[in-house]
């Protein structure tokens, strides 16, 4: 008969399996366990994880979306860094192509604030200033779309999707056809069609509970496997580090200009306090003034 194995010991043998195979047991922390299983794809740090390398996923998304089950996606990436002329960056939630050359910028928006219309044409002209080679004529721009999933009604009509396009007011809201479009899904929508099962699955912390087979066998993995809850694991801590860093330079940015408002300290003295370079003190300096 078979003794029982001890809890402590089952412990230790798994810490040891994860070290033989190069992983951390560290980062299986309980209160990372119990988030992946809140995890829904509506939660934008999961969706980047589960949609990394799974453009059968997002291609469903955009056919359910835009009506079109001949689209093909071709290209597909998340957290996709993109950057104005000005050098501001930002990071796309997914960027796609598909294989007639339209180009989609997917972004997951619980809160309200983060869909205004401003951010949405910021998106778009992001994409169009990326676009084209210098030389290039404006007719080589590609078709592009926005599309905004959100948590909430942001639109306030009822409808499942939105679709937003110019239009000539003045010749009876004829197509102008610039070849952008702005589409907000909205998740608070109930029904029976593939959108709202769609919305239904982006929702739903469960994998068998969704209707789409394509993303319930990824959120399965991440949810459902060691591999995959190792791998989100490390990711949240990943994303705690990069927190904590965040709220660090906040700090210091404060301290900074605290003294420099005080205007008592030497330049190089506030680098040294602060834990600023002297370059940074002087770019806060000039950007006070």
């Amino acid at each position: 008969m078979a003794k029982p194995i001890h809890k402590s010991k089952r412990k230790a043998g798994k810490a040891a399996a994860y070290k033989a195979a190069g992983r951390s047991a560290s980062v299986l922390k309980p209160e990372y366990l119990a988030a992946i299983e809140r995890f829904r794809l509506m939660d934008d740090d999961f969706m980047s994880k589960c949609l990394e390398n799974a453009p059968e996923c997002i291609e469903l998304m955009l056919q359910i979306i835009l009506g079109k089950k001949d689209l093909k996606v071709v290209k597909a990436q998340t957290e996709y860094p993109i950057k104005s002329l000005q050098g501001r960056g930002v990071r796309f939630d997914v960027f796609a192509r598909d294989s007639k050359g339209r180009e989609y910028d997917i972004e997951i928006q619980r809160a309200d604030k983060g869909a205004e219309p401003r951010r949405a044409r910021y998106n778009s002209a992001l994409m169009d200033a990326n676009a084209l080679k210098s030389g290039e004529d404006v007719d080589k721009l590609r078709d592009t779309y926005v599309i905004f999933i959100t948590e909430n009604d942001v639109m306030g009509g009822g409808k499942e999707v939105y679709q937003i396009d110019r239009t000539i007011r003045e010749l009876n809201g004829k197509a102008f056809g610039d070849g952008t479009c702005i589409i907000y899904v909205n998740c608070a929508a109930k029904g029976d069609s593939d959108v709202c099962k769609l919305i239904h699955d982006l929702m739903c912390p469960d994998a068998d509970e969704m209707y789409f087979n394509v993303l319930r066998k990824q959120v399965s993995q991440f949810k459902n496997s060691e591999e995959g809850r190792h791998t989100m694991c490390k990711a949240m801590e990943k994303i705690e580090a990069r927190g904590e860093a965040r709220g660090e330079r906040k700090t210091m940015l404060a301290m900074a200009k605290r003294m420099l408002k005080d205007g008592i300290l030497a330049l190089k003295d506030i680098a040294r306090y602060s834990g600023l370079s002297l370059a940074q003190v002087k770019k806060l300096q000039a950007s006070m003034a």
